[in-house]
């Protein structure tokens, strides 16, 4: 593509470097197509594409269909009114031509526009596009030193710094070097292949052929390629073994950014392992040496994995049985670890707890299991279930004890996964020994909430005291920071609420936490706002209208469980058409009676000259107790039920009453019935607030 040129071309940057660690390419990949899309718009390059790609040892950023040349600007500028830079004659005044000079424009060529019906002068500037090969030489070193990693490091050029050295540079426009330079690197058209299957350096004779003659030696740059490519020699194995390979998503993306070019194999360990854990294995072989774990097709673990190298050798056995060897040292630690922990009972390391500190503001891990302890029985009996006391409180007890183990030490993401474990081998109740792992279900918002009561309970003890005491000494999240996870604590608080069906009483509880931590009455407050916007942020994003939310949280707020409930209720007659024909209504009467001031209370039956109002106030004196029956039952659908009922009898009194008749007697008892009907209302949540979405995507409000 020469300067000049209107024909669309291709430009490729390759940044070669020292392997990068695979947990930064994936988000780099999003930043880098972000950030050259944004440079090409500034610098109005038009381009058909980007696309993306990342390997261990480089990041390469292709740009399809660029243009030869910028697209020109121009831009209009208003000047000074059109009767100051033109006299009567029109001829031009001295304000014309110091305004078209300050442009480097004629004055012949100043326009005439309107804004706002007043007549001003304009300039219209064009600035011609450059030719883009002109461009690139500054465009492309100012994208490689924006890209910023999670660590980054400089080496002989302290200015410039990325995730690992750079050792090469290919920038290329079609078949023609871009030439710049990036601290002491130049680039040029010379790439490198697989570090030990390719050539050292291989010639890239035009962006075209790039990506082939990477292939040809032994660089998959396509990461989706790639991923093709691990998973069919996976899917191999799978057949050959008569087995099925665990394929966790997150291993994946890992290995597929550790390789350039995915070879699968198999490897086994001596059996005597599989008495350990699988949980111990699998984390073992998954943390320290990124290998898969492999079943039977009944689903046990074998003792065979699955491991990526990225060196297709010409005998694999040595690959494979240094990989033995070293997962062999790895699982000799684990099987000490777990009979060393044997040794000993898991109640023996309760005490050991005092000397762990949780926070340094919030005392040890001992104190805090203690304290969740003693909020787990309350909600045990608030909850009626007297049967669970016993297990609840020897499951707090231990619920951290794991902590201390060797195991756990070692394998951090291991915990409660060996409570459960130690729990076993010791003989505890097998209900305890669960809650020792479900107490930390659900691990995101995807994952299973408990099965078991003890371990649902003894988690929202856990999460509800976490929040009190954390909020307690000022650790309240603010913005993206939220150190302790209390987001997610409120959010787990929620879903084990739902997903167990455990009416809680979540202001007690956090009011019976903040007593025992005497935490203050402003604090309180602080952290059941909390609690309340956490709801609503989870009942939004489960697809549910914002004012149904919010309306459903100002009659169960402190209890979710029902909240959930009455929206489902809500959620089922949203669109039904005496629903909003009941909103419509609500609100008229709400906007009625406070453009009225002061209503009596008393309603007097015989100055209802109407069927129409004689019949609302018949309807609203039977629905109210049956509406307040459904309240103290949480009988959401039965209070639906009723309000369908109400409805067409307020539609049908708007219908056919003037509520402000002439006659003041009538119009007070008409307003006195319509406070009445809106009592009714807010016993529900304040219909009268609502603003609902149509079917049209509009807000209606009444």
């Amino acid at each position: 593509m020469k300067a000049g040129d209107t024909k669309l071309g291709d430009v490729l940057l390759e940044i070669g470097t020292e392997e990068i660690p695979s947990r930064f390419l994936p988000p780099m990949l999003e930043t880098l197509r972000k950030q050259a899309a944004g440079h090409f718009g500034r610098l109005r390059i038009p381009f058909r594409e980007i696309l993306v790609y990342a390997t261990p040892r480089r990041l390469a950023l292709m740009v399809h269909g660029v243009a030869g040349k910028q697209e020109d600007l121009v831009e209009t500028y208003r000047g000074p009114a059109w009767n100051v830079a033109f006299d009567p004659t029109g001829n031009a005044t001295r304000a014309a031509e110091g305004f078209a000079k300050s442009k480097k424009v004629d004055v012949d060529s100043l326009k005439e526009i309107d804004v706002d019906g007043v007549r001003y002068v304009a300039a219209e500037v064009r600035e011609e596009g450059k030719p883009v090969l002109s461009i690139l030489p500054e465009l492309l070193p100012a994208i490689i030193e924006e890209l910023v990693f999670p660590k980054n490091m400089y080496w002989s050029d302290p200015s410039l710094r990325f995730a690992r050295p750079i050792r090469w540079i290919v920038a290329l426009a079609g078949a023609e070097v871009i030439p710049f330079s990036c601290g002491d690197i130049q680039s040029g058209r010379i790439s490198s292949g697989h570090r030990f299957m390719g050539n050292k350096e291989v010639k890239i004779p035009d962006v075209a052929s790039y990506m082939d003659r990477l292939y040809d030696n032994n660089v998959i740059l396509d990461q989706e390629k790639r991923r093709q490519k691990l998973l069919t020699g996976i899917a191999a194995l799978e057949r050959e073994h008569n087995g099925v390979v665990e394929l966790d998503p997150e291993l994946t993306e890992e290995n597929l950014y550790l390789v350039e070019y995915p070879v699968p194999f198999v490897g086994s360990f001596d059996e005597r392992f599989l008495r350990i854990p699988e949980e111990v294995l699998i984390t073992s072989m998954k943390k320290n040496q990124k290998y898969f774990a492999v079943r039977n097709l009944e689903g046990r673990l074998t003792n065979f994995f699955v491991g990526v190298s990225n060196n297709r050798a010409a005998d694999m056995r040595v690959i494979r049985e240094g990989n033995e060897r070293v997962l062999r040292a790895r699982l000799e630690d684990a099987a000490f670890f777990w009979e060393e922990d044997l040794k000993h009972p898991l109640a023996s390391c309760v005490e050991r707890l005092k000397n762990v500190v949780y926070q340094e503001k919030l005392g040890s891990v001992y104190d805090k299991a203690m304290q969740t302890r003693q909020l787990a029985l309350w909600l045990c009996e608030e909850l009626q279930l007297p049967d669970l006391s016993k297990l609840l409180e020897r499951a707090a007890l231990l619920s951290k004890a794991d902590l201390v183990t060797h195991m756990v030490y070692e394998f951090p993401e291991l915990q409660g996964v060996m409570g459960r474990e130690y729990a076993r081998a010791a003989g505890e109740d097998p209900r305890v020994a669960l809650a020792l792992y479900e107490q930390y279900l659900p691990k995101s918002s995807s994952d299973d909430v408990p099965t078991d009561d003890v371990g649902a309970i003894l988690g929202l003890a856990e999460r509800i005291h976490v929040i009190v005491i954390c909020h307690s000494v000022g650790f309240d999240p603010t913005g993206s920071q939220d150190p302790y996870g209390l987001r997610r604590a409120a959010r787990c608080v929620n879903e084990i609420i739902r997903g167990r069906k455990l009416d809680v009483d979540v202001e007690a509880a956090v009011r019976n936490s903040a007593l025992s931590a005497k935490v203050d009455e402003a604090t309180v407050g602080r952290i059941l706002a909390f609690m309340e916007q956490r709801l609503l942020v989870q009942i939004r994003e489960k697809g549910y209208e914002h004012e149904l939310a919010r309306l459903a949280i100002s009659v169960r707020g402190r209890r979710p469980l029902q909240v959930f409930r009455l929206m489902d209720a809500l959620n089922s007659v949203k669109d039904a058409e005496w629903f909003a024909s009941l909103v419509t209504s609500a609100v008229r009467v709400r906007n009625i009676l406070q453009k009225a001031g002061d209503v009596s209370d008393e309603v007097s039956p015989n100055l209802a000259a109407s069927e129409p109002e004689k019949a609302l106030f018949a309807e609203v004196v039977r629905m109210e107790p049956l509406v307040a029956s459904s309240l103290r039952k949480n009988d959401w659908k039965g209070m639906v039920a009723f309000l369908s009922e109400l409805s067409p009898v307020i539609t049908k009194f708007f219908d056919d009453v003037m509520v402000m008749d002439p006659d003041a007697t009538i119009r007070a008892n008409r307003l006195a019935i319509l406070k009445r009907c809106n009592g009714l209302f807010e016993e529900v949540g304040n219909l009268g607030t609502l603003k609902l979405q149509t079917g049209d995507g509009k807000t209606q409000a009444g």
